[in-house]
């Protein structure tokens, strides 16, 4: 099970001709959030679990073959996206860029204006908007764009979902309709949307829009599936959650476990939230929950792939891309119109605006101390013990002083 969120972006930007850029995301630092008091170490706290992960995740990485897919699906999704807005009259160029891993979004950036891109259209390839996620990597260009002369003066505006588009829906509908006739009885299959998870307090305390996105997305997805006579049973939950806090329920785990309690045999998953397959689509999904499910008493396990380069979905991003460059510089964002837009007009930090409107930091997700033997007291009781341990190492480490030297403990692993 993967520790990180995986996010992609593209970033069309354009001169002469359109280009393009995509990102990956990945940020532990936005998902274990400490209090104010001791926000100085969530970065040593977000590095030390990534430490503590790492020989799982390596297990899962060797369960998929050594390495995740994830950077050749995406090289070959902005070739695709390329190609579509050639046909569609938009000659288009495509950088491709990570939060970390070559290359950077940093790196694609300097080309960007080695180029002498002059225009930008941010697409995300993660359809539905989170604050945790889309916003992050939002706020990431935000601060890149503040700093640098040349990219303040660039004109530019943003898709943040894409979830409801027409041609997205009727691509993943094609999927679950190909998928089904794997069954005996295609009819009797729980159709089981996984989604990506976020830590609750963002979206009940930060007013995050993914829950009720996602719900929107499923939805819709069911009433494409409804006009072509499929009527199955489904069911949302969320999987990847990571550390002690509470996430997006239900879980994907323990929902299929009821399920297999409940009778249910057949089980279509669907992974909702990724367009590309990687380590929580092959190793997370394919291997951890299809073990689970079969356990549970489900007998037949179907998986719908991840959208990659399926045509429907490439042809539509194309379309959401050609759509939103009337808006490109555009200012205007307390114009009712551009408010109600596909697109926000505007800058990233006016776009953050609409979702984010005090601008504050995301609470850290547990915010109320229960007394007693409860859930919010061992989450407090743990991040105590685990801060004094933090604190009492810095303190060996610099100082040369302290109980573990004194008991002679220290110096035997230097």
């Amino acid at each position: 099970m993967s520790a990180f969120f995986l996010f992609y972006f593209v970033y069309i930007s354009a001169s002469s001709s359109l280009h393009l850029r995509f990102s990956q995301l990945q940020v532990p630092t936005d998902i274990i959030r400490l209090p104010r008091l001791f926000r100085f170490l969530q970065k040593p706290l977000a590095q030390f679990i990534s430490v503590v992960r790492a020989p799982k995740s390596k297990e899962g990485y060797a369960s998929i073959g050594g390495g995740s897919p994830l950077r050749r699906i995406t090289d070959a999704q902005a070739e695709e996206l390329r190609k579509s807005l050639w046909e569609k009259n938009l000659p288009a160029k495509v950088y491709v860029g990570m939060r970390y891993w070559h290359p950077f979004t940093e790196e694609a950036i300097e080309q960007i204006k080695r180029d002498g891109i002059t225009k930008l259209v941010v697409l995300p390839l993660y359809p539905q908007f989170s604050i945790s996620t889309s916003g992050s990597s939002l706020r990431l260009l935000e601060s890149i764009f503040r700093e640098d002369e040349y990219l303040v003066n660039m004109q530019h505006t943003v898709i943040p979902s894409w979830y409801q588009r027409e041609g997205y829906i009727t691509a993943m509908a094609n999927l679950i309709e190909k998928e089904l006739q794997n069954f005996d009885s295609p009819e009797q299959v729980m159709i089981f949307f996984s989604a990506h998870g976020v830590p609750l307090a963002y979206v009940e305390e930060a007013g995050d829009p993914y829950k009720a996105e996602m719900e929107e997305c499923v939805d819709l997805i069911m009433e494409e599936l409804e006009k072509r006579k499929i009527t199955n049973a489904y069911t949302l939950a969320y999987q990847s959650r990571v550390g002690p806090v509470e996430w997006l329920k239900p879980y994907t785990d323990e929902t299929i476990i009821k399920l297999g309690q409940k009778g249910v045999k057949s089980l279509l998953a669907v992974p909702i939230s990724f367009v590309s397959e990687h380590i929580e689509t092959l190793e997370e999904i394919d291997v951890e929950y299809k073990e689970l499910a079969l356990k549970s008493g489900i007998e037949k396990w179907g998986r719908v792939p991840a959208l990659g380069c399926e045509a429907t979905f490439i042809s539509d991003l194309a379309d959401a891309v050609i759509e939103s460059l009337p808006y490109v510089g555009a200012m205007a964002v307390s114009n009712l119109e551009a408010r109600q837009s596909l697109v926000p007009l505007g800058s990233v930090e006016e776009l953050l605006a609409t979702y984010d409107s005090k601008r504050n930091e995301l609470p850290p997700p547990v915010t109320v101390w229960e007394w007693g033997w409860t859930r919010s007291a061992e989450t407090w009781n743990g991040r105590a013990a685990m801060l004094a341990v933090l604190v009492l190492l810095v303190l060996e480490v610099t100082t040369g002083e302290g109980f573990l030297h004194q008991w002679g403990i220290l110096p035997l692993f230097q």
